[in-house]
């Protein structure tokens, strides 16, 4: 969709991702060291958690190839208008291709974590073609149109090339902290990028437009860009910290109720003793 909305949409699916990510793999992290402490430790646990979570994306993504097509200015699955001898509604189709990909995404984690039919690295691999298939289809979207407009897109696709390099990558270096909060940090600003430049392509409200020849908004939003993958990192640093404090907590909550059952038995077999 060539509107406010139609970045909304795709920015609020990769913001919700970034943020459950920025809390689930520093808990996945610390429980791998604690063990004893959390349900997510162990192996199971955490398949549930990837099960689900093919759910959910593979919801999200019949929801955007839905609203891409079914707008009222939307194609309703009409590729090429005969009467009028031109494609239709290309700009739309190009995004019902990415959720599309999206969505088997989101098929290929529920088959590999709901049953053992494939390797486990098939995950993250289709997740990887997803992106990647989403920034190709970015690269030749953008023909004909105003400076700042393709400015902005070409700045997105930083985040969506890196992020698809990242996920490659854990396909061989499954479990990688680092790689896996990489890959959360290009998800929350590709998330905050897409609503950036819904405010900027299609001011919502009345807000005055913005110059799309003026190079003085390039460099600023360039410039904001960079503050927008400083947020996202800011995020994953508290997200971080919380769930750290928390799994400690829980470590010395359980570590005293250990020693006051060991004093308590060491009481009761010392009054045994006695009698």
């Amino acid at each position: 969709m060539g509107n406010f909305k139609g970045h909304a949409l795709p920015g609020s699916f990769f913001l919700l991702f970034g943020l459950w990510w920025s809390v689930k793999y520093p808990l996945k992290y610390a429980c791998r060291k604690n063990k004893n402490v959390c349900y997510l430790g162990s192996r199971a646990g955490f398949q549930r958690l990837e099960f689900v979570e093919g759910i959910i994306k593979a919801v999200f993504a019949l929801i955007g190839m839905v609203a891409e097509q079914f707008v009222p200015d939307g194609p309703h699955l009409k590729l090429y208008n005969y009467e009028k001898k031109h494609w239709d509604h290309l700009m739309n189709w190009q995004h019902a291709t990415m959720y599309l990909f999206y969505g088997i995404s989101g098929l290929v984690d529920i088959v590999a974590h709901g049953t053992n039919a494939l390797p486990a690295a098939m995950d993250r691999m289709m997740l990887s073609l997803a992106v990647f298939i989403e920034g190709f289809l970015f690269c030749y979207h953008l023909h004909g149109r105003a400076m700042l407009d393709v400015h902005v897109h070409q700045l997105l696709l930083f985040a969506i090339f890196g992020a698809a390099a990242c996920i490659f990558l854990e396909v061989f270096f499954r479990g990688s902290i680092v790689l896996e909060m990489l890959r959360t940090s290009l998800c929350i600003l590709q998330g905050s990028w897409f609503w950036q430049i819904g405010f900027v392509l299609y001011p919502p409200n009345g807000s005055p437009e913005w110059n799309q020849t003026d190079h003085t908004n390039m460099m600023f939003l360039t410039m904001c860009y960079c503050w927008h993958y400083a947020f996202a990192f800011l995020i994953l640093a508290v997200n971080y910290t919380i769930v750290s404090w928390a799994v400690r907590s829980k470590v010395k909550q359980l570590q005293s109720m250990e020693m006051g059952l060991l004093k308590t038995s060491e009481r009761d077999h010392e009054s045994e003793e006695e009698i």
